[in-house]
């Protein structure tokens, strides 16, 4: 053994060892970090993964197994027209109400199937940005104006992005995938029945995810009766699989029997149905066998590559920006909130920069916003943070990486920053 071909290997032994050496265990502010790093993990794991991420694996899924390859190139691929592709790309989050680590899968999906680098990275922004929740609960709680500049902001920013990617980019785009080749007649269902599939899986997400609305009002009503509107579509959807798929009936006649008795056990935690009914699911599609063993492997990939980057990110969040609404991390919130105050340029900068290292869940940038805002946060820097914040995070980058390296993931990153900084800026100029 060379000993120079070990020494980055001995370099990092060593700075680990001197890491854990001086680790400064004995200071309140190091001390309160690991707890808010572990404490939104936690809550990560317990409010996110399974009624968020692991249905959005299921569809990711889904979507390499059951979606033609030729219709997601011919809509989203390197070469379909601009116009048609960054439009469904820039609007298609509209219907999801998901964060910037729940959009993953579904931009893993599409990317594998072959969607160009500029659309996918544009559906990849205004996927968690423009959901539709968000920007009426900004609307209401900021004010219309800020609201319309996010929805807009969201828009506009994405095709943007999408742009840029593609022209940074032109001669790397994507021309190849690893999705597994089937038999083009095993493959052909009608369009109203695909749409009826995938809108199923999105409703059932949709609703599982849905805030509860601090007014009163149609998603109040919609939210109090989730569950049961859940449970109508999964019936729907089992329907559905058992029509275009061939799935056994009586399993999945079984599975919704043992998910409604979780339910009737379980009223105020429906983690574990939902949960459970999932790994049942799981179970059925591998006793199928086929294509719903395919939808399964494809699902578990996704989960596979993404879910630990997730956790190690969250980790890595919460050390450092603590929990929303605290001050618990290494980089204390008044830093924040001094630093953005007016609205100058470096304040749009930093304003930014912090949304897109931090996490927030669907729509608690809202809250946390609205309490910037009364410690005298600028409305341009609010904007910034409005469009960087929900679209990127640290664990986000760290999945993007892994699905298109290193430069790409830099220069996305850049991008949304430095837009989302100017947007804000010249808001606050207009305002």
């Amino acid at each position: 053994m060379k000993l120079k071909n070990e020494g980055k290997t001995i370099a990092l032994f060593v700075l680990v060892f001197f890491g854990l050496y001086y680790l400064p265990v004995h200071f309140e502010a190091f001390q309160a970090a690991v707890l808010s790093a572990l404490e939104l993990a936690r809550w990560y794991a317990r409010e996110h993964v399974v009624l968020c991420l692991l249905p959005t694996f299921f569809i990711a899924g889904a979507m390499a197994v059951f979606l033609s390859q030729d219709a997601i190139i011919k809509y989203l691929g390197a070469e379909a027209k601009k116009v048609v592709s960054y439009g469904v790309a820039s609007v298609s989050g509209s219907v999801l109400a998901v964060c910037s680590c729940t959009i993953l899968p579904l931009f893993a999906g599409i990317y594998k199937m072959g969607a160009g680098l500029g659309p996918a990275t544009a559906f990849l922004y205004s996927g968690p940005a423009i959901n539709v929740l968000a920007i009426v609960l900004t609307a209401r709680v900021l004010g219309l104006q800020l609201g319309l500049a996010r929805a807009i902001g969201a828009v506009l920013l994405g095709i943007v992005v999408g742009l840029s990617m593609h022209f940074i980019f032109r001669g790397e785009e994507n021309e190849t995938t690893d999705t597994p080749a089937m038999d083009s007649d095993e493959l052909e269902r009608s369009l109203p029945e695909t749409v009826i599939y995938f809108a199923l899986m999105v409703g059932i997400l949709v609703l599982a995810t849905l805030a509860e609305p601090a007014q009163p009002g149609f998603w109040a009503a919609v939210h109090a009766y989730r569950w049961p509107l859940a449970a109508g579509l999964g019936l729907g959807l089992a329907g559905l699989l058992v029509k275009l798929f061939n799935f056994s009936g009586w399993k999945l006649f079984l599975l919704a029997a043992a998910i409604g008795l979780l339910s009737y056990f379980f009223p105020d935690v429906p983690e574990v149905p939902f949960g459970l009914g999932l790994v049942g699911f799981s179970l059925v599609c591998i006793s199928e066998g086929g294509e719903a063993e395919q939808w399964f492997e494809e699902s578990w990939s996704f989960a596979r590559q993404i879910l630990p980057l997730l956790l190690a990110g969250v980790l890595v969040a919460g050390f450092f920006f603590g929990l929303p609404g605290r001050e618990d991390g290494i980089v204390p919130a008044t830093w924040v909130q001094t630093l953005v105050g007016g609205n100058s340029w470096p304040a749009n900068v930093f304003s930014a920069l912090a949304g897109a290292f931090m996490y927030f869940a669907t729509l608690t940038e809202v809250p946390i916003l609205e309490g910037l805002l009364d410690a005298g946060m600028g409305e341009g820097p609010a904007l910034s943070l409005l469009l960087a914040g929900p679209a990127v995070s640290l664990p986000n980058l760290l999945v993007i990486h892994s699905v298109i390296g290193t430069r790409k993931t830099v220069a996305y990153f850049c991008l949304v920053v430095i837009i989302s900084s100017f947007a804000g800026y010249f808001y606050g100029l207009i305002i």
